[in-house]
């Protein structure tokens, strides 16, 4: 880098550095991916009773392998206390979101009924927001804290929602790349047999 009449050059080293920086910043940004042969199970810990607990997880690539009466993917959430707290029975994919009846370590597990490894994208997030109780007493900052911790939230859920329509546009994208593929097979078939 050389600095000349106050205008800062860059050298191609510059620019390789600042290149992976960037590419740094983004490999932070994925959620969490799990390869499902049997049961996987991954841990998360609230640390508040009545947490908002929510997440998302999306199966990257069943429309490539799974036939019409493959029973899907089965999502159990377990509190600390082993009691069940949400569960979704044979699916491809979804969102949940529920209350955290108490504090501790929570279970969320996947079942693939099938032999087959599944790769599921997961994202989860827990939310706290502090009452006016939680803070301090400063009366003219509670307010304030209150809302930029829904503001939070509110962002949360908005980058929840973004990870899993790119978790469903990636299992697409791998769908239409197969029946593209497909197509042109077909056509080449139909060609080769037809002088």
């Amino acid at each position: 880098m050389e600095t000349t009449g106050g205008i800062i050059r860059c050298g191609g080293a510059s620019y390789a550095l600042l290149g992976l920086l960037l590419l740094a910043t983004l490999t932070r940004i994925s959620a969490l991916s799990v390869t499902v042969n049997d049961v996987e199970c991954i841990y998360e810990y609230v640390l508040y009773e009545g947490d908002t607990v929510s997440g998302n997880f999306v199966v990257v690539d069943h429309d490539i392998f799974w036939s019409s009466d493959h029973p899907g993917i089965d999502f159990t959430a377990t509190s600390p206390a082993g009691n069940i707290v949400h569960t979704l029975k044979g699916t491809s994919g979804d969102k949940f979101e529920f209350k955290a009846p108490k504090s501790g370590m929570y279970k969320f597990c996947f079942h693939n009924p099938y032999s087959t490894p599944e790769t599921v994208s997961f994202y989860i997030h827990v939310g706290h927001i502090p009452t006016e109780h939680d803070l301090a007493k400063d009366e003219h900052l509670d307010p304030i804290n209150v809302k930029l911790a829904e503001l939070k939230e509110a962002l949360e859920s908005v980058t929840a929602e973004q990870k899993y329509l790119k978790a469903r546009d990636t299992r697409h994208r791998h769908s239409m790349i197969l029946l593209l593929f497909l197509n042109y097979l077909f056509i080449f078939l139909l060609l080769s047999f037809y002088p």
